[in-house]
C-alpha cells in the first residue's frame, strides 16, 4: 500500500497550454493517506479520469510530481508503479476459467503455486465466485465478469494502490448495490489504498472514506460524506451532493443579515468578505422549515417520494426546494424559515467563514 502525494500536478492535452483554461486538469496539490479509500466524484469532463491515469502512469503530467511513499514515480511507466487497475468494462480471458483468470497476475510474477492457490481461493470467497471457479469465463454474465475484474485487481497483496475507473457501469442496479457493499468490506479486510472514479454520488458516498469532488478540472473539496453534505466548500458541491441539491440564491450581506429579494435572513455570524465578490446564500432543502410563520413562498409542485415529500416553491422569484416528512401538511398560505445552522454564504462560488 502507498501514501500518494500529488505535488502541484497539472495536465494539458496540447503542448502550447498557457492559461488556466487550457488545462484539462488544473493544479492539484494533495496527499492521500496510505490505506485510504478515496472516490473521485464529478461530472463527465471534470478531470477525474485524467487524474486517475496520471496516478496509474498512463498519462505523464504536464507539470508537477507524483510520489508513492515519498518516492518520485512521475516518469515511471505503469508496470513499474506496482498498481492494479479495474476498468469500466470487464477485461477477462474468456478461454480461461474463473480460477485461472485470478491466478494469472500471480503466476505472471512467478508466485509459488501453493501461494497462488491460497490467495485465489481467498479472493473467490470474497467475491462470491467460488462455485464458478472451474467454469470458463466465456459463458458468464457481465456482472460476473466484472467480479472477475475486481478480483484480479485485489488478488495481489503487494500492490501500492488499486484504481477503479467507473467499474460498475455495466452492472444492473441491484448488483451495483451488492458490489458496492462488497468493495467496502474488501477494503476493510485488505487495507489497500483504493481510488475509485465515478459520476454517481451514491457509489462515491457508500464506497469511500473520503470523497474527492472535482469540477472544471480542479478539486473543489475533499471530505467525508457528512462534511460534504453539512459544509460544502463550493456551490457545485452543494448542488452535486444531495437529492435534491442545495438551494443557491443571489444575496446581499450586511453584518449578520443576508437579504434575498425583499426578505431579510439572520445569519449565525458575520461573513468574512472581500470586496467585489458575487454573493450567494446556500441552504439545503432539509434545513428549510415550511409552516404558517415566516417568509412567504409560492408552492408550485409537491413530489411524494415515499418517506418524504419534496416541495418545489418560489421564494423571492428564486426556485426553492424543501424536504418535509411524508405526513406533513402543506399550508394554504405557506411560509418558511431557515435553520441558521444550515445557512452558508458563498463568495464567487466558494464558502466563506462566519465570525462569531
Amino acid at each position: 500500500m502507498a501514501r500518494i502525494n500529488l505535488d502541484h500536478i497539472r495536465h494539458a492535452y496540447t503542448p502550447a497550454a498557457r492559461a488556466a483554461g487550457d488545462y484539462a486538469l488544473k493544479e492539484v496539490h494533495h496527499e492521500w493517506d496510505d490505506g485510504g479509500a478515496y472516490a473521485l466524484l464529478g461530472p463527465s469532463g471534470c478531470g477525474k479520469t485524467t487524474l486517475l491515469n496520471i496516478i496509474s502512469g498512463l498519462l505523464h503530467p504536464s507539470d508537477g510530481r507524483i510520489e508513492f511513499d515519498g518516492v518520485d514515480v512521475t516518469t515511471l511507466p505503469t508496470q513499474a508503479r506496482n498498481i492494479a487497475q479495474v476498468f469500466q468494462f470487464p477485461v477477462v480471458y474468456d478461454t480461461m476459467t474463473v480460477y485461472d483468470n485470478l491466478a494469472f497476475p500471480l503466476r505472471n510474477r512467478h508466485v509459488p503455486e501453493d501461494q497462488v492457490n491460497k490467495r485465489v481461493n481467498e479472493i473467490l470467497d470474497m467475491i462470491d465466485l467460488q462455485p464458478m471457479a472451474r467454469k470458463r469465463a466465456q459463458g458468464l454474465t457481465a456482472d460476473q465478469k466484472q467480479k472477475i475484474s475486481l478480483g484480479r485487481g485485489l488478488v495481489r497483496s503487494d500492490v501500492n494502490a488499486i484504481l477503479f475507473d467507473e467499474p460498475l457501469t455495466v452492472i444492473d442496479p441491484h448488483m451495483k448495490w451488492v458490489l458496492r457493499s462488497q468493495l467496502k468490506r474488501l477494503h476493510r479486510q485488505s487495507g489497500f489504498t483504493m481510488v475509485y472514479v465515478t459520476h454517481d454520488q451514491t457509489e462515491a458516498l457508500t464506497f469511500a472514506d473520503k470523497v474527492v469532488v472535482m469540477y472544471d478540472g480542479q478539486i473543489v473539496q475533499i471530505g467525508t460524506p457528512a462534511e460534504l453534505f453539512e459544509r460544502p466548500s463550493h456551490t457545485f458541491v452543494g448542488y452535486f451532493i444531495g437529492s435534491p441539491g442545495m438551494n443557491v440564491m443571489p444575496a446581499k450581506v450586511s453584518g449578520t443579515t443576508a437579504t434575498v429579494g425583499d426578505q431579510s435572513i439572520a445569519l449565525p455570524g458575520a461573513p468574512k468578505l472581500a470586496s467585489q465578490s458575487k454573493l450567494e446564500l446556500g441552504i439545503r432543502p432539509e434545513f428549510v422549515r415550511l409552516g404558517r410563520e415566516g417568509m412567504p413562498v409560492t408552492v408550485t409542485k409537491v413530489e411524494d417520494i415515499g418517506r418524504q415529500k419534496i416541495v418545489r416553491a418560489r421564494f423571492c422569484d428564486q426556485p426553492l426546494s424543501i424536504v418535509v416528512s411524508e405526513d406533513a401538511d402543506i399550508p394554504t398560505d405557506p411560509k418558511i424559515t431557515f435553520d441558521p445552522a444550515g445557512i452558508g454564504i458563498f463568495a464567487d462560488s466558494w464558502r466563506v467563514g462566519l465570525e462569531g
